[in-house]
């Protein structure tokens, strides 16, 4: 590697340490780490502003916007209250129980959401039951950040590297369906009995409590019906514009910047109490770590990670198979999966040409390590991100380890789930 790459490399594993260990607040750490980057030249304006492959991705940034936007508006009509109550009822006050509701739910919409979307929404919702309840939030929030990622998994919508792959390997909607959406679904079984164990800590049981919530009645919550209609129609003309991203070909950032343009026209609320609940901090936090990501792919540290893997275990189709589903796991617990997945899909288009048998089961492979991986740490997905961000705005802050300590074991058990997946469908 070039000396640059190596300061590049250096810079990024410092801003991490900080990131993790939590000297300094992690926006203030990537944006330090972003400045260094462009300070030595390891990126620069254009590539770090305006490169597709290894820029900030403004789709992300602006998705999270204009979601941020609706999802305000949306609290203001009392919404997020009717749907604690209906789930607290539902579960009949007990946290476990719920906790299973919130994280089905939260995996079925991100298979057609994306999962920043769906942490966006259920998130308010959590808040309010767990206050309800009288439960630790923190253990529902980042099970459900875990649910979302697992669950994005088994579409070609549901995460942002599905849809790299697809195009790159020519795959469908139905494809990720059929191939993913089996093993997803014993994946969330199995995490949710993981969550049993993890956190059972907080499954504390208040029967008076759980009475109170039994005699509510969610309907009285709902403050501003008009409101909430038009919020809801908005909402759901924007998923089904998400759905329908293959047939429209409008991005997600478009769409929500459109709907929450549309929101804010369309209903009472003001510019400035829309703008209120956007969290800033959080999407300062994604541009930061974007330019110190591109740095490393600008100059070819990621590249020549991926590259020595794939030369390592060129024409075998099992190993290099596994090589890349843990591979991709483990980097995606430390870089953003988006440019990770946009690097390595070229090496990997590559690779298919030589190897025998279906190679399909590499595009999988590359699809479980980064979605899967994501659940590592902190940082490893957009989700975990906003999820901090969503915490820390509410009083109740997620540390780096909190969040980490849970996730590794989380996707150490999912991808070993996925190994034998792999190897008994495709390799055999």
């Amino acid at each position: 590697m070039t000396v640059t790459a190596w300061v590049a490399a250096i810079v990024f594993a410092a801003t991490y340490v900080l990131i993790a260990t939590e000297k300094i607040h992690r926006v203030k750490a990537a944006l330090g780490g972003a400045a260094i980057m462009l300070l030595v030249h390891a990126t620069a304006a254009g590539s770090a502003f305006f490169s597709q492959e290894s820029g900030v991705d403004w789709n992300v940034v602006f998705l999270l916007l204009g979601m941020m936007i609706i999802v305000g508006v949306l609290r203001q009509t009392g919404v997020f209250e009717y749907l604690a109550i209906w789930a607290a009822k539902r579960a009949r006050g007990r946290p476990f129980r719920l906790m299973v509701l919130l994280l089905v739910i939260t995996a079925l919409a991100s298979a057609l959401l994306d999962n920043v979307t769906t942490v966006l929404l259920i998130a308010p919702v959590t808040f309010l039951v767990c206050e309800r309840l009288a439960l630790p939030v923190a253990p529902f929030l980042i099970a459900e950040a875990m649910a979302s990622n697992i669950g994005g998994t088994a579409t070609l919508v549901g995460d942002p590297p599905n849809i790299i792959i697809a195009s790159r390997a020519g795959l469908t909607f139905n494809d990720f369906l059929v191939h993913l959406a089996p093993l997803v679904i014993v994946l969330t079984a199995v995490f949710i009995g993981l969550c049993r164990v993890l956190f059972r800590g907080a499954f504390r049981y208040d029967p008076e409590r759980a009475a109170e919530i039994m005699q509510l009645d969610e309907k009285a919550a709902i403050e501003d019906r008009v409101m909430l209609v038009q919020s809801l129609s908005v909402l759901g003309v924007v998923v089904a514009a998400f759905v329908l991203h293959p047939v429209l070909h409008y991005e997600p950032s478009v769409v929500a910047l459109l709907g929450a343009g549309l929101l804010v026209l369309v209903t009472k609320i003001t510019t400035d109490e829309a703008l209120r609940e956007v969290e800033w901090p959080t999407l300062v936090f994604f541009a930061g770590l974007f330019v110190m990501v591109g740095a490393l792919v600008e100059t070819g540290v990621i590249a020549q990670v991926s590259q020595a893997a794939a030369e390592a275990t060129a024409g075998r189709p099992g190993v290099t198979a596994m090589v890349l589903l843990w591979a991709s796991a483990g980097l995606s617990a430390i870089v953003d999966n988006i440019p990770y997945v946009a690097t390595m899909s070229p090496i990997v288009a590559d690779l298919a040409q030589h190897v025998p048998g279906d190679h399909d089961v590499l595009w999988w492979a590359l699809a479980l390590g980064a979605d899967l991986g994501g659940n590592a740490t902190a940082v490893g997905a957009s989700a975990n991100v906003v999820i901090l961000g969503i915490a820390e705005r509410n009083g109740a802050r997620i540390s780096f380890w909190e969040f980490t300590k849970y996730g590794l074991v989380v996707t150490v058990v999912t991808v070993a789930l996925a190994t034998p997946y792999l190897w008994l469908r495709y390799l055999l």
